[in-house]
């Protein structure tokens, strides 16, 4: 693979101008059809095989006039201080409002709250329930517009009005001051990285240029593949962060060659067939463990994955041609300054100095310290990382509603003022459908279901049935005690479920208990039985890649735990923010309660690929070394030599873009760049550089022990680049290399 990687990095180089056009028209072409390919809009999340979600199918199928998880919006009233929302003005005013809603065609129906009973028993609070034929993304903004001109108009003759439901939902939008915080830190740490404008501007090209085809391709395909604003996020998040690091791995080696006197396109074919594997590499691991996530079954997760690994695969092929291209555009304005006035190291000029003089760097005798105290680091940064992945042994997983939305939002003060009026437990109803098609007696059978769920503790109230055309199918709506993300509710619809499976065999009827409350329990249970098996599948992956890469067998299974630990801390700051509020004001989560379901699965997916990312360029240069005569010790030493800095600056890159996306409003994309962040920094800064250190310096020569029987099985992939020793430059930087035949002028 490395002279497969040199050949094109050489190819780039020479055909700059061809390579770059071909990078702008496709960036082009993929914008034109983003701009005219239609808006994709967020879908309902599912989960097929689930017994909630089965209940929702058979609703559509026995009611086809209704869409059972189409859209609905709740308009709630409350009358001024010291008066009834009951009262003759008041009245008039809701009925006015209600009267005034012109879903043009797409408003299946609006209740009376006076006649429908839908008013607090001290009446200071009513509520409307508006349902429409469509789901929410489908509606139409006259739709909208119609809905939010009916609360404007009773707010302005005196009464409160807010709206909650999902008619209202919108898309996470783009951009904000934390993003651009994020992407200005990365640019600073690229300009002290490289000393150069030139240089660290070119990672932050490549990676805009890979974000931008990217997105773009996400936008021409949201409709037909059903991609949603979270995914095109996610999309956004990781390009960014993996783009600026793989174009700095490069362009810090083509430094790196460019120093040692090697011609411009020699080193540009050997950065990319070095720094070029790694990037294959690491790149392969996210995409594989983000189209992993597939195999969970849930469809949102798997075009989040799909969406991830687009970007991704996109950043590598940029990397490993734009770059070398742009080294030919830029030519020395790529090197420091220093560089550019002294000149080759044996090139004669009177400011040349060797590579190797000079003190050593921060990275060098951060090695050398830990080779000193191995006991001492790997015990404290053990210990420390095990500490803060206590409060993952509390991880509860649910699914964000109203209730974790800004106060600022309509939603989510409708919300308030439906648990103030009717109960916690009102804005998590509980839909149970009874399939009486086999059922001989079928009102005697959901007269027995309505009184059983009624006996069950922990139910509030259960509403008339309500039948479908044909008879055949029933419908129940049982109002919990608790509130939805409550472990209460959790407990009750387990019950309701145990309940009615009695009733099930005595009435030959079919049971299911549904609900936006119970498919996001279900969600999350699945989401919860699913982390064990695909953290296993990551870990075994993780041990045979490592295996294959570095031709041993103790690196990879101490890569493996170090991850485990990384994520294990991640999880713990996730839990303690989220979940408890610990210094939530500080990022703006204003309601706590359990972690988004979806995040614990994505966030192994992700940080897997990042950490054996910054394991491959640590520990490629100190297998290089070690497989060229350098004992253990010295071996890591050159490893941090080489590539501790750049690692260091790759990963606070990448910690600035996740943590840029924390001040978003949703909690989806709050936690995830939060669990993101926290994750790569205890995986560079802890795991691979005090773990690895520490446990290559105990492990001495027996780090790099591999049984015969698996070196002859396992695949040799060069990541090192070795087979680059073999050419006529490796011994000579200043020799005329034949260029290698890679394609037609």
């Amino acid at each position: 693979m490395a002279v497969f990687l040199y050949r094109i990095g050489r190819w780039a180089f020479r055909r700059r101008r061809l390579v770059s056009g071909l990078w702008l028209g496709v960036l082009v072409l993929v914008g034109v059809a983003a701009a005219m390919a239609p808006s994709g809009q967020d879908e309902d999340l599912s989960m097929p095989g689930t017994e909630s979600q089965e209940a929702f199918d058979l609703l559509n199928q026995r009611f086809p006039e209704s869409d059972s998880q189409g859209a609905e919006a709740r308009l709630v009233f409350r009358a001024p201080d010291g008066q009834r929302v009951t009262a003759r003005q008041n009245k008039a005013i809701v009925e006015d409002a209600l009267g005034s809603l012109d879903g043009g065609g797409q408003v299946s129906s609006a209740t009376d709250p006076f006649k429908a009973g839908d008013v607090s028993e001290d009446g200071g609070i009513a509520y409307s329930t508006i349902t429409y034929t469509v789901d929410a993304v489908d509606l139409t903004e006259p739709t909208k517009s119609a809905l939010q001109a009916a609360a404007s108009q009773a707010r302005d003759a005196g009464l409160t009005v807010e709206i909650g439901g999902s008619a209202l939902e919108s898309e996470v939008g783009l951009g904000g001051t934390t993003e651009i915080i994020g992407v200005v830190v990365a640019a600073v740490v690229l300009v002290l990285t490289l000393g150069s404008l030139v240089a660290a501007g070119l990672p932050l090209l490549t990676a805009f240029v890979g974000v931008a085809i990217g997105f773009g391709l996400i936008a021409a395909l949201s409709v037909p593949l059903g991609l949603t604003s979270t995914a095109a996020i996610l999309a956004l998040m990781l390009g960014l962060a993996v783009g600026i690091d793989y174009a700095l791995f490069i362009t810090s080696r083509f430094r790196d060659e460019r120093a040692q006197g090697r011609e411009p396109e020699e080193a540009a074919g050997r950065a990319a067939g070095t720094a070029g594997s790694a990037v294959v590499f690491a790149g392969a691991t996210v995409f594989i463990a983000l189209v992993g996530l597939g195999v969970v079954g849930i469809p949102e997760l798997t075009k989040m994955g799909m969406a991830g690994a687009g970007a991704v695969a996109v950043a590598v092929l940029v990397a490993l041609t734009l770059v070398p291209a742009l080294f030919g555009v830029f030519g020395r304005r790529v090197l420091s300054r220093a560089a550019r006035k002294a000149g080759p190291p044996d090139s004669g000029h009177p400011h040349a100095v060797p590579a190797a003089a000079g003190r050593p760097g921060l990275g060098a005798r951060w090695a050398r310290f830990v080779l000193r105290r191995p006991v001492r680091v790997l015990v404290i940064s053990v210990l420390g990382l095990g500490a803060l992945a206590v409060p993952t042994l509390s991880l509860e997983l649910g699914l964000p509603g109203d209730e974790s939305k800004p106060v600022t939002t309509t939603e989510r003060r409708a919300y308030d003022l439906l648990s103030d009026g009717f109960g916690p437990g009102f804005n998590g109803p509980l839909t149970v459908v009874v399939d009486t098609s086999g059922s001989a007696d079928a009102r005697a059978a959901t007269n027995l279901v309505v009184k059983t769920v009624r006996g069950v503790d922990g139910v509030a109230s259960v509403g008339d049935p309500v039948l479908s055309p044909n008879k055949d199918t029933a419908v129940l709506t049982a109002v919990p005690e608790t509130a939805p993300n409550s472990a209460e509710t959790k407990d009750l619809v387990h019950d309701i479920r145990d309940a009615v499976s009695g009733v099930e065999a005595r009435t030959d009827t079919d049971i299911k208990v549904t609900g936006k409350t119970a498919l996001n329990i279900d969600i999350s249970e699945a989401m919860s039985d699913a982390l064990v098996p695909y953290l296993i599948v990551v870990i075994g992956l993780a041990v045979i890649l490592l295996m294959v890469v570095f031709r041993s067998l103790l690196v990879p299974i101490k890569a493996a735990l170090g991850f485990l630990l990384s994520v294990g801390a991640a999880f713990g700051v996730v839990v303690a923010v989220f979940q408890w509020g610990w210094a939530a004001d500080l990022i703006g989560v204003e309601q706590t309660g359990p972690v988004m379901s979806l995040m614990p699965i994505l966030i192994i997916g992700i940080v897997f690929g990042l950490a054996m990312d910054y394991e491959v360029f640590l520990l490629a240069r100190m297998r290089e070394a070690y497989v060229h005569g350098a004992s253990p010790g010295e071996a890591v030493v050159s490893g941090f030599r080489h590539s501790g800095r750049v690692v260091a600056a790759a990963a606070v890159i990448m910690i600035s873009v996740f943590t840029g996306f924390v001040g978003m409003d949703s909690p989806t994309i709050q936690t995830m760049g939060l669990g993101l962040a926290a994750a790569v920094a205890f995986d560079a800064f802890v795991v691979r550089m005090a773990i690895a250190p520490a446990v290559l310096a105990l492990l001495g020569h027996r780090a790099w022990w591999l049984p015969r029987t698996l070196n002859r099985v396992l695949p040799n992939v060069d990541v090192e680049g070795e087979a680059l020793s073999g050419l006529p430059s490796a011994a000579e930087p200043h020799a005329q290399v034949p260029r290698l035949p890679v394609g037609g002028r």
